[in-house]
């Protein structure tokens, strides 16, 4: 299924996308920090989609937004970060240089220190329940950082933190668009009942895509959290959804003890892990449409079980 673009959401431009490379990379560097002109310069194993990233020598990254968009998220992240790595029991990315649109790419982008680790896998984590509460207290901690000033729900954060309600045209016309292949009447009540479970807490910090991808283990332990791109203040629920992506049995429910969060908003988590995954059924990507096909699946599973 391919959806219209949700306005106000960041879309990758493919034009500029397929422009970025180690070329455009080296000319952005030698031109605005010198300093650095004559170190390597080499792609990241696992790539991104809102940014395209590159190690530069051993210590450090670039990278670069995929979209105007996603653009809007680097003086964010040069603006936060530094406030809330210290507040945090995990390592968080340290923003190292500011660049600016030049060499013919349109936006600003960053440099960031590299922070050494693998992605979250079931195969590289030694007790996924123990990773679940650790996830949990990294997330409380962030909750409880001052949410002054800090940035409300809008297109920087694809709406994450703000209102289920943006995304209920898509999340219908998907759920029709694969009406043969879902339990109609069953998907759309947990849509549904997250759109209910209304937000009525005061805004607080939230990281908006907790996801294998911007979880890095050492040593079979949780040690960061990356790409605060959709990070903002507002509801938390946005980040609960790796509860389905990742987590199951016993370490989904230690999960949902340790972030201390109620009924309500596990509900509105589960409709944004509904979302994405109607949304990625039909995913090129075969492993992208394998992963929304499994969130379903445990979606269905947790909703029969409750009843």
């Amino acid at each position: 299924m391919s959806s219209p673009p949700t306005p106000g959401v960041p879309h990758l431009d493919e034009a500029v996308a397929d422009r970025i490379d180690v070329t455009l990379v080296r000319r952005l560097v030698a031109e605005q920090f010198p300093h650095w002109a004559q170190l390597p310069i080499r792609p990241v194993e696992v790539g991104g989609w809102d940014n395209r990233t590159f190690h530069l020598g051993d210590t450090m990254t670039v990278r670069l937004p995929s979209g105007e968009g996603y653009a809007l998220q680097v003086a964010k992240e040069q603006r936060w970060l530094p406030v809330l790595a210290p507040r945090l029991p995990v390592q968080v990315p340290t923003p190292l240089a500011h660049g600016r649109p030049g060499a013919g790419y349109p936006y600003p982008w960053s440099v960031y220190r590299w922070i050494d680790g693998q992605t979250a896998h079931p195969g590289r984590i030694r007790d996924l329940t123990r990773f679940a509460t650790d996830l949990a207290a990294a997330l409380r901690a962030l909750r409880r950082v001052d949410a002054t000033d800090g940035p409300a729900a809008g297109p920087h954060s694809a709406w994450r933190g703000g209102d289920l309600s943006t995304y209920d045209g898509e999340t219908r016309a998907a759920i029709e668009a694969h009406r043969d292949r879902l339990p109609v009447e069953t998907v759309t009540g947990i849509w549904q009942s997250a759109l209910d479970a209304t937000w009525a807490g005061p805004p607080v910090w939230f990281h908006g895509d907790v996801a294998d991808g911007n979880l890095l283990v050492r040593d079979g332990r949780l040690a960061a959290l990356i790409d605060f791109g959709c990070c903002g203040v507002g509801d938390p629920a946005c980040d609960t959804v790796i509860a389905w992506t990742l987590l199951c049995g016993a370490s989904r429910a230690a999960f949902r003890d340790a972030l201390g969060l109620d009924a309500a908003t596990w509900a509105r988590g589960r409709g944004w892990a509904l979302w994405k995954a109607l949304i990625t059924l039909d995913d090129p990507d075969p492993a992208r449409a394998a992963g929304a096909r499994h969130v379903l699946g445990e979606l269905l599973t947790e909703h029969a079980a409750a009843r």
